[in-house]
């Protein structure tokens, strides 16, 4: 029995800890054990991590941390894309090594699920290695052309680092310093920007990795319920030990039969199925950015901005209410009216709706044919744009 509680308490404290990494930052979780352990693990325990290394080697310790995180954080570099191959490979080969000779049909599963793998390294690479929609003074007005501003998050202006102009919906990368078109994110998996010209590559990428994993986890819990069924182990249990047939008693009793014989497939079904699930995150999350059109950094720049207008309608509702405070105060001491004064202060608060006005968002069909053919690339069929339009 402990080792059944030992494996429920490592799934919660897996469970907890994903979900506060991933979700934590919602307002929602504000406050909560979620939202504290999403503090610590995105902020606070890399300052409590220099702190210590300040304590105890000096600001020479806590130069090299900082060297070793802009080496690692602040410019190219392929250590998370070597970390991705060796995971993608150790992981097929033990999954090979442990679970095939279970499966009917041994050298065509081998096979095919090699070919799946090496689909998966192909996206990789296409992803990794395609051009993301470069800006550069040669093709600035075929992107200038394709995408208008919207004079809300996006205005005429010069990117600084580059000296050209900056197109709409691009975003001047500072670890690969380049201007990238329709910038959505820097990958460090990829060791690119996801951008114009490779955002179909990524999302294939994370869907295509997500239908392995899923099958992966489907296939060894299939594999583990064969083995318990071809070697009766609920017939010897109910039998030999005198165990009452009933799934809540026989449960226990056969999980703790396939953790102590079975580990290794155990914990590759909980890999897989825990990374599956973070992979379905993702893609449903940029799934729902490329219907509507947007980009991950579109997304942050409609927050900042309906946040600020937010706080703009505030700053008038409260000056207006302050205005028609004074002037109740006038009033009162002219006509003594209180009723008067209620009046003036009821209409003070009136709030401003902001809205979010998307002008790139074309319906999903039209938005996904964006994504798989760019609009750079259409430009020579289509008609330019011109603000007089």
């Amino acid at each position: 029995m402990e080792v059944q509680w030992v494996l429920v308490c490592h799934g919660m404290v897996t469970l907890t800890v994903v979900l506060s990494f991933l979700c934590g930052h919602s307002p929602i979780f504000k406050g909560t054990p979620i939202g504290w352990i999403h503090y610590f693990l995105t902020f606070g325990a890399w300052d409590y991590l220099l702190r210590f290394v300040e304590f105890v080697f000096g600001s020479k310790g806590t130069d090299a941390v900082l060297s070793v995180e802009s080496f690692c954080c602040d410019r190219p570099n392929p250590l998370l894309q070597i970390i991705y191959l060796l995971i993608l490979g150790s992981t097929y080969f033990i999954t090979a090594k442990s679970s095939f000779v279970y499966i009917p049909g041994y050298y065509i599963v081998k096979y095919m699920s090699f070919g799946a793998v090496i689909i998966g390294v192909l996206l990789f690479l296409l992803t990794s290695f395609c051009d993301p929609g470069t800006v550069n003074s040669k093709n600035v007005s075929q992107y200038i052309s394709a995408y208008p501003y919207d004079e809300i998050i996006y205005s005429e202006k010069e990117c600084p680092t580059c000296k050209i102009p900056k197109p709409a919906r691009s975003k001047h990368c500072s670890i690969c310093n380049r201007c990238v078109a329709r910038f959505d994110h820097h990958c460090g998996w990829m060791n690119n920007c996801i951008g114009e010209k490779n955002t179909k590559y990524f999302m294939a990428f994370l869907l295509w990795h997500f239908l392995l994993c899923l099958y992966g986890a489907v296939a060894i819990g299939f594999i583990l319920a064969g083995r318990v069924k071809e070697l009766r182990i609920v017939h010897i249990l109910t039998t030999y030990y005198g165990i009452e047939h009933s799934f809540r008693s026989l449960a226990p009793r056969v999980l703790q039969w396939l953790v102590g014989t079975y580990n290794t497939q155990i914990l590759l079904l909980v890999f897989f199925a825990l990374v599956s699930l973070l992979l379905a995150g993702f893609f449903g999350y940029h799934l729902n950015l490329c219907l509507t059109n947007t980009t991950t950094n579109e997304k942050f720049k409609w927050r900042e901005y309906i946040s600020l207008q937010k706080k703009i309608s505030e700053a008038k509702a409260s000056a207006a209410a302050l205005k028609a405070g004074m002037n109740n105060i006038e009033l009162e001491r002219s006509s003594k009216s209180k009723w008067r004064g209620l009046w003036r202060r009821s209409e003070a608060k009136a709030e401003t709706i902001v809205a979010k006005r998307n002008m790139y968002d074309k319906g999903n069909f039209q938005n996904i044919s964006e994504i798989v053919f760019p609009l750079s690339s259409r430009q020579a069929f289509q008609k330019p744009y011109h603000k007089s339009e």
